[in-house]
């Protein structure tokens, strides 16, 4: 069982368009969404620059290292902090007690990065719907119970084609072949027959 730390990959490296530290607000014992609004994230080697509304110019938000059960007002928090909410490239959620993938994470056009590490999850279907995520090629989901299934790895490579990396693992090119291989409903089959 993975025990809860701050994560172990420093912040993530963007290109140009990419602004600021994360804000962060891991280690408060939040246990939900709604509390984080009362708090400050915490203070980091870069400080995190603010607008005139004075929301964040960052695009990451750390919420590790908590209590939260469930991604109710995720949208909202997401709001609150960030001068650009739709430009929202990495979350990091890991070490929480999240049970189940929300829809409201589709929501996130924009995310890259999504660390769900050491939660609760335990329906491996629900990672097919973040596949809509044109841009998300980094995911952690390792200390979830869905990693106790054998086809852990294969059925999130299948359902995430622009994953490039996996629970801090590059993805090789044999992994996405038999990943496709693998899944019977990707798209890159033609195992359905025409009526």
């Amino acid at each position: 069982m993975l025990q809860k730390h701050s994560t172990i990959v420093g912040e993530p490296t963007y290109g140009v368009n990419m602004c600021g530290a994360p804000v962060d607000l891991s280690f408060k014992h939040i246990s939900s969404l709604a509390e984080t609004w009362t708090e400050e994230p915490n203070c980091s080697l870069r400080p995190v620059k603010k607008n005139s509304k004075m929301k964040y110019l960052s695009r990451s938000l750390r919420l590790n290292n908590n209590n939260i059960s469930n991604l109710y007002n995720l949208q909202k928090t997401i709001s609150h902090f960030l001068a650009e909410p739709s430009q929202l490239a990495w979350l990091d959620l890991s070490f929480n007690n999240i049970t189940h993938i929300d829809q409201v994470l589709c929501e996130l056009r924009e995310l890259r990065l999504l660390y769900l590490h050491g939660n609760s999850i335990f329906v491996l279907s629900e990672v097919d719907s973040l596949g809509a995520l044109p841009h998300l090629h980094s995911i952690t989901l390792h200390g979830n119970v869905i990693e106790s299934n054998k086809a852990y790895r294969h059925h999130v490579i299948s359902a995430l084609p622009h994953l490039k990396t996996m629970d801090f693992s590059a993805v090789t090119q044999q992994e996405r072949v038999m990943a496709q291989i693998w899944h019977p409903n990707n798209p890159g089959r033609s195992t359905k027959k025409k009526q």
